[in-house]
């Protein structure tokens, strides 16, 4: 059986040489690539470098995709797996839910949930104290784990980005005038809470798959 001859593709014709920044095999061989990576692997990561800029935390979880999606993209599903918001309603504006943070004493918060079902993407747009400008954006995706994994159930992958408005409050005429904190000193915390959550997210929808209950209860329906 003869190998199909290959011809690389006109990439980068454009810039002339080679541009910092672009570690490709046409200029940088493995040999000298190896060590570059070889540096970038570290046995300790500082906090700040894995969580300054983005919060990223991911797991499986043993329930079917399709089922845990329709469950997340619920904004409702919030009340069951996160560690704070809770009393979820709605409000004048269609899709635009109104809830408490527990975690800010006396801070409301909105939230706007825009799903994609055929991607699975699940992000949770927010804001403390107003709902004008949902700055606070929770980036989720279910992927099919037989895909990933060679396994029935799905993969979560969450992100969220370090928004300007985490180091100072755009709108502080709408906070409690008795609050001690804003959103952002927890930043540092994200990563950790955000896996916490995760966890949560996990242990209620295996545990209602597993015992053949509907992932999205009927309190839900």
């Amino acid at each position: 059986m003869s190998v199909k001859a290959w011809k690389a593709l006109p990439a980068l014709e454009d810039i002339d040489g080679s541009l910092d920044g672009v570690i490709r095999v046409e200029t940088t061989p493995r040999e000298r690539a190896t060590p570059i990576i070889m540096e970038m692997m570290r046995s300790v990561y500082p906090h700040d470098l894995v969580f300054g800029e983005y919060c990223t935390v991911n797991d499986f979880i043993d329930c079917p995709p399709d089922e845990l999606f329709a469950y997340m993209a619920d904004t409702r599903s919030l009340e069951e797996w996160t560690y704070s918001l809770r009393g979820f309603t709605t409000t004048d504006e269609p899709g635009l839910w109104l809830a408490h943070d527990r975690l800010g004493s006396e801070t409301e918060i909105y939230t706007r949930t825009l799903a994609n079902k055929q991607a699975r993407t699940v992000d949770y747009h927010c804001a403390w104290d107003q709902g004008e400008h949902l700055w606070m954006i929770y980036l989720m995706r279910v992927i099919d784990a037989q895909l990933v994994l060679n396994k029935p159930g799905s993969v979560v992958l969450w992100t969220n980005c370090h928004h300007p408005f985490y180091d100072s409050n755009p709108y502080p005429e709408t906070a409690p005038p008795q609050r001690p904190v804003w959103v952002g000193d927890f930043w540092d915390m994200f990563g950790a809470g955000h896996l916490l959550e995760l966890q949560n997210l996990k242990a209620i929808a295996e545990y209602r798959y597993r015992n053949g209950l509907p992932v999205t209860p009927d309190w839900m329906r």
